[in-house]
């Protein structure tokens, strides 16, 4: 592993003027040897230690140390062996679903149900629809039902139906007064709190035993009563050894407005009872969903066994827990807004779909993700690493290079030695751009101040020895550290980076081609997105 490190890193280093990228390096690493994605961590910090090394080389010594590799070989490219194989399902006769709630955007794993139930429909040539789970009106908005359609869009993910779950109310009331009828749900005039109460201790309430005269009087009268006066239960095992399976609600009543029926009804399915009817509706054969939905599982399949229809084959598979340390869980992540340790749920850090996309990374990035994820039944914690590399494999053959200097600091060069350079607008590629050049010049106050009273290169330009009044010590390339720079011909831009903390610098003239949405590198400091009027967003290294 040492040896693959060490020969990427003299290749990026060799490619980059002598200074190796430790994030380019561990993307390279990845593609020769995938196994090692396990212990990400502490190959991260091999890297980071042979990049230091090398870095302190002369390059024509890197160049001495490569050769001991004789020649390299591009690795093979491994062609992906795809989804595994499902029992039992037959070819052309598959139907999916992704049913989201409409009460919140999207996030990643949302996207990974998503995209699991398009491929396998794609796969066994079927057929998949958009379901949206829209019966709980107290936290359902109406902008969530277009964010989700835009957001599967924007990921490739297309469906050949959309149905919402309130598109079927009457047909809930239909079979929820059937199941009254013969005894298998009864009406709890119980609180919520008794329901609570009796549910950890496994008894049964006074109502269970109803007859199912007294059932169809109450359901009548649900119509005018107030919320929660009283819900319709699932007859289960009240003994069951996990209280979430004991008699579970199937209908409330809410005076909340729907978002889309206003007050046109007050009795609403949960979650679990809508899901079923509408699955046995739009003919659902394979049903993926995360761990999560354990006890839905449970109790959807006895609503299926209850009515008599055939269950569909259930995926259930591994959630992602955390990425790059933020949870996935939204209870957790208010926790951490209540604790102002992120803003609100548009804090570019916490890393959903729209903020990924709104910092710069592909959609294709994150879907190659969550393909190479799968469906395997282990929870996981992803890296921003993981992410950012696969990000970079793509961004990086795209994205334009230009000078970005925050907290600018005006020196003068004792002489002026040419009008403009050229400089690579992609490395190694025969493309360049025009950077004018005067005698006065903008760096980094950073880089004033750790070099000053130093030669240091001005990248693609010359040598100087760094202060205020700086003299030009010539153009050939030298073992120094290299900096970044603009000429009085810039521009003002601002820079946000994920902590919401804004930069302020200027920007070579020539970013002026770049359009909204572009992707570029700015030399040492990363990718970022062009968001319009001279803003941009930092994706990443």
């Amino acid at each position: 592993m040492k040896d693959i490190i060490l020969k990427h890193s003299l290749l990026n280093a060799i490619e980059h003027d002598g200074k190796a990228d430790v994030q380019a390096v561990l993307g390279k690493v990845i593609a020769e040897k995938p196994e090692i994605k396990k212990e990400i961590g502490k190959v991260k910090k091999e890297i980071e230690k042979t990049v230091k090394d090398i870095n302190s080389w002369d390059i024509e010594k890197q160049k001495r140390e490569l050769k001991k590799f004789g020649k390299i070989e591009k690795p093979e490219k491994k062609e992906r062996e795809g989804l595994p194989e499902l029992p039992g399902i037959v070819m052309g006769k598959v139907v999916t679903r992704f049913a989201p709630e409409p009460n919140g955007y999207m996030h990643l794993g949302h996207l990974k149900a998503a995209l699991l139930s398009f491929l396998y429909a794609k796969k066994y040539k079927g057929k998949m629809i958009l379901r949206f789970d829209d019966t709980n009106p107290d936290k359902e908005k109406k902008e969530y039902y277009n964010a989700m359609r835009e957001d599967l869009k924007t990921f490739g993910i297309t469906y050949d139906k959309e149905v919402k779950a309130t598109d079927f109310m009457e047909e809930f009331y239909k079979y929820g007064e059937s199941l009254l009828k013969n005894g298998t749900f009864y009406i709890c005039l119980c609180s919520q709190n008794e329901v609570g109460k009796l549910r950890e201790e496994g008894l049964a309430c006074e109502h269970r035993e109803q007859n199912e005269e007294e059932n169809l009087k109450l359901w009548g009268k649900m119509q005018k009563a107030k919320e929660g006066e009283m819900v319709v239960r699932f007859k289960t095992e009240i003994s069951n050894p996990n209280p979430a399976l004991r008699d579970p609600v199937m209908f409330r009543i809410v005076e909340t407005s729907h978002a889309l029926l206003g007050k046109k009804y007050r009795i609403y399915p949960l979650y679990n009872f809508a899901s079923v009817i509408v699955d046995k509706i739009i003919n659902t054969t394979l049903i993926l969903r995360d761990k999560g939905f354990e006890n839905d599982a449970v109790i959807q399949e006895k609503l299926f066994n209850a009515l008599g229809w055939k269950v569909p084959f259930i995926l259930q598979f591994g959630r992602i827990k955390t990425i790059g340390g933020i949870p996935m869980k939204k209870r957790k992540i208010q926790e951490m807004i209540d604790k102002g340790e992120l803003k609100g749920f548009d804090d570019l850090r916490l890393p959903n779909p729209r903020n990924l996309l709104k910092r710069g990374f592909r959609p294709e990035a994150i879907r190659r993700l969550i393909e190479e994820i799968g469906p395997s039944k282990v929870d996981i914690d992803i890296s921003m690493d993981m992410l950012e590399t696969y990000d970079r494999q793509i961004i990086d053959k795209i994205s334009d290079r230009y000078f970005f200097v925050a907290e600018p600091v005006e020196i003068n060069l004792d002489k002026s030695l040419m009008k403009s350079v050229k400089a690579p607008l992609y490395p190694g590629k025969r493309q360049y751009r025009t950077i004018p050049v005067s005698k006065k010049i903008f760096v980094e106050k950073t880089d004033l101040t750790q070099y000053r009273g130093k030669e240091v290169r001005l990248m693609h330009f010359c040598n100087v020895i760094l202060d205020r009044n700086s003299k030009v010590t010539g153009k050939p390339v030298k073992d120094i550290p290299k900096i970044h720079w603009v000429s009085q011909k810039n521009m003002k831009v601002k820079l946000i980076m994920p902590d919401g903390k804004e930069i302020n610098g200027l920007v070579e003239p020539g970013i002026k081609k770049v359009k909204i949405n572009d992707i570029v590198q700015f030399e040492r400091i990363g990718f970022t997105r062009y968001d319009g009027k001279n803003v941009f967003y930092f994706a990443h290294k």
